[in-house]
């Protein structure tokens, strides 16, 4: 899961190096932690959250695939 988050935001921000993810796993649940630098902030959120809305989409599709609940925090 984190893996895909990382090619996902890489390919969106100027600044691929300064993308980190935080992984914390608790009884079948995953929450993943992004930081980004805070020129890219309003690339990865978009307008009206729309970017946001997307990634969380693939990761919860993904996480159901896998019997998983996948949550992302953008920090």
């Amino acid at each position: 899961m984190k893996e895909l988050v990382i090619d996902i935001v890489k390919a969106l921000v100027d600044n691929p190096d300064e993308v980190s993810i935080e992984e914390t796993r608790k009884k079948g649940e995953i929450i993943l932690k992004l930081s980004v630098s805070q020129e890219d902030m309003g690339k990865v959120i978009g307008k009206q959250g729309r970017i946001a809305k997307a990634i969380r989409t693939v990761l919860k599709s993904a996480g159901n695939k896998e019997h998983l609940k996948v949550s992302l925090e953008i920090v």
